[in-house]
């Protein structure tokens, strides 16, 4: 798509971007490619995470900051996004770039020669994730927009984006094939790969579970705790400034779309449950008929046959708040 209508062309009209990131993207076309099928996968990864909360990782449509006013609050749901995404990019720009699908990079080429383990020794083979050129390239890019400003939000970002890129790092696993008489590990070819980006979303989501409020310091150059009880931030911690809306109504100016209408669990008592999601307003159940299928049986050979079986389920939503000015805050 790009090269059909010319990098120039297409990374003028990106909106949001700041002068370096139109030089990347007019320079590697290919790269903006891995990076918009990277902001699908953890756009999804996002939602995943938070299925059952308040906050549901909701997209606005046509809106470039994907989130819309949700990351104007320097809250903890703002340095999620912030590492998510940066995360997301290594990970797409990494993959791409094993698969042979970029110009400017392939396998990481210092993996050559013989290595050891807590298993003995190796030699380096196959095609290792060139994970440094994708954490090199995400830097370059991500990190551009806040270089651009010095102020406390700039500084939080790049914290949390650097959150991000690391921890796709901490989940390179080492790959090994065996060879030797009957498959015995006498001699191992092995190669470094990254492991599924559930495993980064899992891990950020309790670095979001542990988020750490602070202020800036002084001079301006890093942070300090906001409540003096609890430790300092650490390089793998996600920081963030503001308290959190409660999601509960609509509020255009918080970017919180409500919780009205959301399907929540009767019976649990996590966030997912109908009286932390319904913010106490209470909840509608509807009895909806479901078709699933059921009684499956394999056939030899090679086919799966299965009944179409009906059940009843009750379906509980929350009910909108009684004063209809709520619903239009602004």
């Amino acid at each position: 798509y790009i090269g059909a209508l010319g990098a120039r062309v297409i990374c003028d009209n990106i909106p949001g971007l700041v002068n370096k990131q139109r030089q990347l993207c007019q320079r590697y076309p290919d790269i903006m490619q891995s990076v918009g099928e990277g902001a699908k996968e953890w756009i999804r990864e996002c939602q995943h995470q938070f299925r059952h909360h308040r906050w549901n990782c909701s997209t606005l449509d046509r809106d470039h900051t994907v989130f819309g006013r949700v990351m104007l609050r320097s809250s903890r749901e703002a340095a999620f996004v912030y590492a998510i995404s940066s995360a997301g990019v290594v990970y797409a720009i990494t993959r791409a770039c094993s698969q042979g699908d970029l110009k400017a990079c392939s396998c990481d080429p210092l993996k050559r020669g013989r290595s050891k383990d807590e298993r003995g020794e190796f030699d380096w083979g196959g095609c290792s994730d060139n994970i440094h050129y994708g954490i090199r390239f995400a830097k370059a890019f991500v990190d551009a927009k806040e270089k651009k400003v010095k102020d406390a939000r700039a500084l939080m970002n790049l914290h949390n984006n650097r959150c991000g890129r690391m921890a796709v790092k901490r989940f390179l696993k080492l790959e090994c094939k065996c060879h030797g008489v009957s498959g015995s590990c006498t001699l191992r070819t092995c190669w470094l790969a990254m492991s599924d980006f559930r495993k980064t979303g899992d891990y950020l989501r309790k670095k979001y579970n542990g988020a750490i409020q602070v202020t800036m310091n002084q001079d301006g150059t890093g942070f300090t705790v906001a409540n003096k009880n609890f430790r300092k931030p650490t390089k793998t911690d996600l920081v963030y400034f503001e308290n959190s809306p409660d999601y509960c109504v609509m509020d255009k100016s918080a970017g919180s779309l409500g919780t009205a209408g959301r399907v929540c669990s009767k019976l649990s008592r996590g966030t997912d449950g109908c009286e932390v999601m319904c913010c106490g307003r209470g909840y509608d159940t509807t009895r909806v008929t479901r078709v699933t299928k059921c009684e499956c049986k394999f056939h030899w050979c090679c086919a799966v046959r299965c009944k179409e079986c009906e059940d009843t389920v009750d379906v509980h939503t929350c009910k909108a708040p009684k004063r209809a000015e709520w619903l239009d805050q602004t």
